[in-house]
């Protein structure tokens, strides 16, 4: 007993209070850093699960308007095909047979389209400046949203308008304003 005592007496107390406090505090400290790290990386992948989950039913959404129109387009064929019997079968043997030659234009002229934009109107039957400058802005604008998302971006507005001028020769004027124009847009 008279060791606990001598032990109690001489322990140096403030010492070993001193440092339990430092030693407290650190704790805090770090708990309270990491905690606020840890609560904004959450917050931050909260935020980009909900941006996903917003891109997500959006290309739901696209998929589900495109297979609606392609199924409406597939019973229209069949329609059409039952309807059509076999009289159609030999106009349709003879057109394949026969291909009509068709006056295909450089497209890629008009500022904004590429080849795989020209290639997309290729596929929708416009192959002409004449046939370009024939087609209504949400023609084209529904042509390249049926592309797939990364023609969604694109801006016809302008497209018949340089397909009017390319059909009548006007090269200059068409140049003249593709200068001013910012990848098919008007700025």
């Amino acid at each position: 007993m008279e060791n606990v005592k001598c032990l109690l007496c001489n322990f140096p107390w403030d010492l070993f209070l001193f440092l339990l406090a430092l030693g407290l505090l650190l704790w805090w400290l770090l708990n309270w850093l990491m905690g606020s790290r840890l609560k904004k990386h959450t917050e931050e992948l909260y935020h980009r699960i909900s941006l996903l989950e917003s891109e997500n039913g959006k290309l739901k959404r696209e998929f589900s308007d495109r297979t609606t129109f392609l199924e409406s387009e597939l019973g229209a064929c069949r329609k059409s095909k039952v309807t059509a019997g076999v009289a159609a079968a030999g106009v349709a043997a003879a057109a394949l047979t026969e291909k009509p030659k068709i006056k295909k234009d450089d497209l890629k002229i008009v500022e904004g389209i590429g080849p795989k934009i020209e290639e997309l109107f290729n596929n929708a039957g416009i192959y002409s400046f004449e046939d370009l400058a024939n087609t209504a802005v949400d023609r084209l604008k529904e042509i390249l949203d049926g592309g797939g998302t990364r023609f969604q971006m694109h801006d016809p507005t302008t497209w018949p308008e340089q397909g009017a001028l390319a059909r009548d020769g006007k090269w200059e004027e068409l140049k003249k304003w593709q200068e001013e124009l910012n990848k098919g847009k008007e700025e």
